[in-house]
């Protein structure tokens, strides 16, 4: 390789880590005006998400609620997960997406938040806050806890929870067939931050807890605001409603809605992870068949 091309790769690289989202960059005289549009750019933006279009109940031939998880080592899903360093965050307009949702319901921006995937019982913000941090004991605590006497305040340590803490989201969505589109669509519905239950950390099948659930229909403008970093093309960001809304992610499904009380895969497909792995391939081909089948004469 000669110096050239060592030159081209070095500039290729330093314009990649400083490009992204940043509109005016190739026509800015001062580094102050990068990131900054012009008039006519704010104008022409169109800075509300697409509206969902109506659909009748009498337009839904088939429709089913479906739980995933998304698990965030999966490289496909990095967007949802960086950055999670402060430094980056803090020289980019980019946010991890824990970081959109905790700072709007803090804000008061995003106020549909539930215990759970139904949507039956909120939560507050003092209820939320008090989930968010992590309590545990140093080595000197675990000595008194094992002599069985009270530990000391100083010896309990609480840490509130960061983006890098969160290992996986859960989402609930609903495919249906529109009959008068003759098409299967899918509507996410809510989405829940997961983090590792300790107590099963290390084995075959790993539980994770539920911090809270927002009801995504409600919180799309904020998550259209924020920006999600696009792999393919660093100019032409996307947003956490769109990348959320075109599946842009890998979800396992654990969860479909059934007649036994919505029961979860792991309950009757037990300490057999390849066989869950199948049940959920098993659910989503379903799916996929109903529309298939549709078009078969």
């Amino acid at each position: 390789m000669n110096w050239r091309n060592s030159i081209a790769i070095l500039v290729l690289g330093l314009s990649t880590s400083f490009t992204f989202a940043q509109s005016n960059l190739l026509n800015a005289k001062t580094p102050d005006q990068i990131g900054k549009k012009t008039e006519a750019e704010l104008s022409a933006d169109n800075d509300k998400p697409l509206p969902y279009g109506y659909v009748h109940d009498r337009d839904i031939l088939m429709g089913k609620r479906i739980w995933e998880i998304i698990d965030l080592d999966e490289r496909v899903n990095f967007p949802l997960y960086f950055p999670v360093d402060g430094d980056v965050m803090a020289s980019s307009d980019r946010k991890p997406l824990y970081n959109v949702l905790i700072d709007a319901i803090k804000e008061g921006k995003i106020t549909e938040v539930y215990d759970s995937s139904y949507f039956t019982t909120k939560k507050s913000l003092t209820d939320i806050e008090a989930s968010l941090v992590r309590i545990d004991t140093t080595d000197a605590g675990r000595e008194y806890y094992n002599a069985g006497e009270a530990i000391p305040a100083e010896f309990i340590v609480k840490q509130e929870l960061k983006a890098i803490d969160v290992d996986a989201y859960k989402i609930v969505g609903y495919w249906y067939f529109d009959k008068r589109q003759g098409e299967l669509k899918y509507r996410l519905l809510g989405i829940c931050p997961s983090i590792p239950d300790v107590y099963t950390m290390g084995e075959k099948e790993q539980d994770y807890i539920e911090l809270f659930w927002v009801y995504f229909p409600a919180s799309r403008d904020v998550l259209h605001a924020a920006k999600a970093f696009n792999n393919e093309n660093s100019a032409m960001s996307f947003t956490f409603d769109h990348l959320l809304n075109a599946r842009r992610f890998s979800g396992v499904i654990y969860l479909e809605e059934n007649v036994y009380g919505d029961r979860l895969i792991k309950d009757y497909m037990k300490e057999n992870a390849q066989m869950q792995l199948l049940e959920s391939e098993r659910v989503k081909e379903k799916i996929r068949d109903f529309e298939q089948d549709m078009w078969n004469y």
